[in-house]
């Protein structure tokens, strides 16, 4: 069993308090602040946040307003596209900030955001785009993109139940379901919105290779995995030994530990006890 398995992380023992009780810090304020930034420029004449934060290569790069890697990921182009993108932070980014810390998880967010700007710029540069030097990119499409690979490194079993299609997916599926679609509308040009994929590729692979090497954020060097096949797990109602009991307690100190401080503050002794109970569920 891994920690992807566990009640703790299906249920993240919560208690009652409202809406936002249910959601870690990052992710709360990243919600909050996504959508008052929107009808904030809403009500204002002329989109002046908009103007002011959206990337586009020729003012970012050209022009140096370097900010605009940054600022981009917090503005968006209607309704439906902030309802969305917040839908997405609400419902996988939890697991990702529990596993990074909230520091490290914010960072992160943010790097998989710049580089979606990034690998959109670079698809431009070598023609695969067309002439999009001015074309504005806004969204957070990129940092969602890199949360969404970050859970499937995880925990690639973990079921995911869409609305749109109604069918349930594991999370490595979704994932490469969607870097197909994302790289499919941008070689057949499909659907008019390839610099918004562009992004979402950009922040899909910068998330993938921070999760297969924490350490460039101060992570741990170890990614814990639920179990993917093997022998049939035990009864559950099976009489426990106290060395399992033992041994379960001690598992879910460390687990209390990590939805606090997040993984990178595990000492050596802890990352190697976790690894060595989660190996045990499978034998």
């Amino acid at each position: 069993m891994g920690i992807a398995d566990r009640d703790y992380h299906r249920n993240d023992r919560r208690g009652s308090g409202g809406f936002f009780s249910q959601v870690t810090p990052v992710v709360k304020w990243l919600l909050l602040v996504n959508l008052g930034i929107y009808f904030l420029d809403l009500f204002l004449m002329n989109h002046p946040l908009r103007n002011f934060g959206a990337f586009t290569i020729q003012s970012a790069v050209f022009e140096f307003r370097v900010w605009e890697f940054v600022t981009f990921q917090f503005l968006h182009g209607s309704l439906g596209h902030v309802f969305f993108n917040c839908m997405g932070i609400f419902f996988f980014g939890p697991f990702l900030e529990r596993w990074w810390g909230a520091e490290k998880f914010l960072i992160y967010y943010l790097l998989c955001g710049v580089a979606g700007a990034v690998f959109f710029t670079l698809l431009v540069f070598v023609g695969l785009l067309g002439d999009r030097f001015q074309t504005p990119l806004v969204g957070a499409s990129a940092g969602i993109y890199g949360i969404l690979i970050g859970v499937a490194v995880l925990a690639p079993n973990l079921r995911v139940a869409l609305l749109f299609p109604p069918i349930e997916l594991s999370m490595r599926q979704l994932a490469i379901a969607l870097m197909a679609i994302s790289g499919g509308a941008i070689l057949l040009k499909m659907g008019g919105n390839e610099g918004g994929e562009a992004g979402h590729l950009g922040g899909a692979i910068l998330g993938y290779f921070l999760m297969r090497f924490p350490q460039l954020l101060g992570g741990g060097n170890d990614i814990i995995r639920p179990a993917r096949s093997g022998p049939r797990p035990l009864p559950k109602l099976r009489p426990r030994t106290t060395l399992e009991m033992e041994q379960d307690s001690a598992v879910d100190v460390i687990l209390d530990k990590i939805s606090r401080e997040g993984f990178q503050s595990l000492t050596a002794e802890e990352r190697e006890f976790l690894q060595k109970a989660s190996s045990s569920k499978k034998s």
